[in-house]
């Protein structure tokens, strides 16, 4: 996250970026926001998240609500960029795209708001638009098919190799589950990346 926040300064010079966030760790974003907004400063909150669930539509829209010059910006995907990033981990991995025997599973954290699903198979159509075997998506918590049971249906589909295509910003609890999903390979996060870093300056634009 800190890799991120600095790439987005280097590519906008003079762009104030300070971190917070919405569960585990301090500090939160309402405390940040309020602050901000304390001190007279406006701020936009960007949410580093890849799909808009109930972070983005209720715990960020409720840390703006009310606060004087604050906005919140959408969600990073789903994004053809984000696409390009996953394709670019898959090849790295092993994948071979032009293999119609190779399935991909996208594997997403999870949300049980059917906003974040369709922002998670929306990407999954992206992605499909350059890659010959068939893309499908699995979560690690809260939506369905869970990643290993969309493993299973890939093989039982056809799928020669099945691989899984971590959509998730950094490595972690939900990344640290994709070794043990039965696919035969799991990629690594989405970051770092500088066009992840575009994808944020693009959502901080288009909020202001």
């Amino acid at each position: 996250m800190a890799e991120l926040a600095l790439a987005a300064r280097a590519l906008r010079p003079g762009l104030e970026t300070t971190a917070a966030f919405v569960d585990v760790q301090p500090p939160t974003v309402a405390d940040v926001v309020a602050g901000l907004s304390g001190a007279d400063r406006s701020a936009v909150v960007v949410p580093v998240l890849l799909s808009g669930g109930y972070h983005v539509h209720v715990d960020i829209a409720r840390a703006v609500d009310g606060a004087p010059g604050a906005v919140a910006a959408r969600a990073l995907g789903p994004d053809p960029r984000l696409a390009e990033v996953l394709h670019d981990r898959l090849e790295q991995a092993g994948a071979d795209p032009r293999d119609p025997l190779t399935a991909v599973v996208l594997a997403a954290a999870g949300s049980s708001d059917p906003r974040s699903v369709s922002d998670v198979e929306d990407t999954a159509d992206l992605l499909q638009r350059t890659w010959a075997g068939p893309v499908t998506t699995g979560y690690g918590s809260a939506a369905r098919p869970p990643v290993p049971e969309a493993v299973a249906a890939a093989r039982r589909a056809g799928a020669e190799r099945v691989v899984v295509a971590a959509y998730l910003l950094a490595p972690g609890h939900f990344h640290d589950k994709l070794g043990g999903a039965g696919a035969d390979a799991v990629t690594a996060p989405l970051l770092p990346d500088q066009r992840v870093a575009a994808v944020l300056l693009d959502r901080y634009d288009a909020a202001i």
